[in-house]
């Protein structure tokens, strides 16, 4: 009983010895009580705001969860979008109407950069607006970050301009679809055949087989050759003296052979058509053909319809090219003293004019 009375006295005591020493060697002062009321103040204080700690966890992993759902839900749409107006014009490629409206490839390529860029905007719009929620969430002001990120922005717009306006310009280019893959286009800067479109450059293929990357922003107009229809113009130069009705007839004919054969059955849209005298000279006269093709199509119609012109009027006897002036006037005498020179009194020795000319002979030589 005694025993158990001192330990109790031992154990409420206070050490002055250990206060002492703590003291004295820079630490601070610690005791029981005090450690237990720092515990039950850090336990007060995580029991207080364990549930806000918990609240904002929640927020933000809801948060995070919904946009990458959402994120990766607008991905797959577009996607399936893009995979679906691929399909469509798959379907219709190897058909007439396909071959004759539709470039695959030039769809295809259309449609994947339309769903790149969508996809990229759907992404940073979704991924942006998810981190400023969760900032806001953190009780982060957003003021400093926000005025940060736009004097970035500007910065860097201003720094990266050709690059900000070759990027716009590709992407309103495609949206509109001024031109695609397979196009015969004049961009000004280049003129060629469109191999790649892409959002910052254009590939060209030129008529010598040369590659011109071209930058969206720098091309100011464009002319598309190969949208819609083309038109083929053929001039035929005839010698003055032909009977014009009679080569109409012939090239008409022509045409309309042309017409009916293949595969010229379907480049041809229209009829060949003789416009009439192009221009008029005093050795010949200028013939125009114009005749209505698929697009792209113009140059090879053109050289077909050289080809059988040339033969047809060949075989009716009709005569290309100019009258020479020397043929024009073989009817008419020629005068036989056209190329006698005129009389002249040089021509006679003994004539005074020819005396006079004659050098004058040395004299005699005078000897010492």
């Amino acid at each position: 009983m005694f025993r158990s009375a001192a330990l109790v006295a031992a154990d409420s005591t206070p050490l002055p010895l250990a206060v002492g020493s703590g003291r004295a060697g820079g630490t601070p002062p610690t005791s029981l009580d005090q450690a237990q009321r720092t515990a039950d103040d850090a336990a007060g204080w995580v029991e207080q705001n364990w549930s806000v700690w918990l609240t904002n966890g929640l927020r933000i992993i809801l948060i995070l969860v919904i946009a990458v759902v959402l994120r990766s839900l607008i991905r797959r749409a577009i996607t399936k979008l893009i995979a679906r107006m691929n399909r469509t014009v798959e379907a219709v490629d190897h058909t007439a109407l396909g071959g004759l409206l539709v470039n695959a490839e030039r769809r295809r390529q259309r449609s994947e950069a339309i769903g790149s860029v969508l996809r990229s905007v759907a992404s940073f719009v979704i991924m942006g607006t998810a981190a400023l929620t969760v900032l806001s969430v953190l009780k982060i002001n957003l003021a400093p970050l926000l005025a940060s990120a736009g004097v970035a922005g500007v910065a860097i717009g201003f720094g990266a301009r050709n690059l900000v306006t070759d990027f716009l310009s590709g992407v309103f280019m495609i949206l509109e679809d001024q031109y695609g893959v397979g196009d015969e286009i004049d961009a000004g800067v280049a003129k060629g055949t469109v191999v790649e479109v892409g959002l910052r450059v254009t590939k060209l293929r030129g008529a010598n087989g040369a590659i011109w990357y071209v930058r969206n922003g720098e091309v100011k107009r464009i002319g598309n050759l190969s949208q819609g229809w083309s038109q083929a113009e053929v001039d035929v130069t005839l010698r003055y003296d032909e009977d014009l009705e009679r080569a109409r007839e012939v090239i008409a004919a022509v045409g309309e052979e042309m017409a009916k054969s293949a595969p010229w059955d379907e480049k041809l849209w229209e009829s060949v058509e003789v416009m009439g005298l192009d221009s008029l000279a005093l050795e010949s006269v200028v013939v125009r053909i114009q005749a209505k093709t698929a697009p792209g199509e113009a140059a090879a119609v053109e050289r077909e319809l050289r080809w059988r012109i040339k033969g047809a009027l060949d075989a009716a006897g009709i005569r290309l090219g100019s009258v020479q002036p020397a043929q024009a006037d073989q009817s008419t005498s020629v005068d036989p003293m056209a190329n006698v020179a005129a009389p002249s009194a040089l021509g006679n020795p003994s004539s005074p004019q020819s005396l006079a000319t004659a050098p004058i002979p040395p004299g005699p030589t005078l000897s010492k």
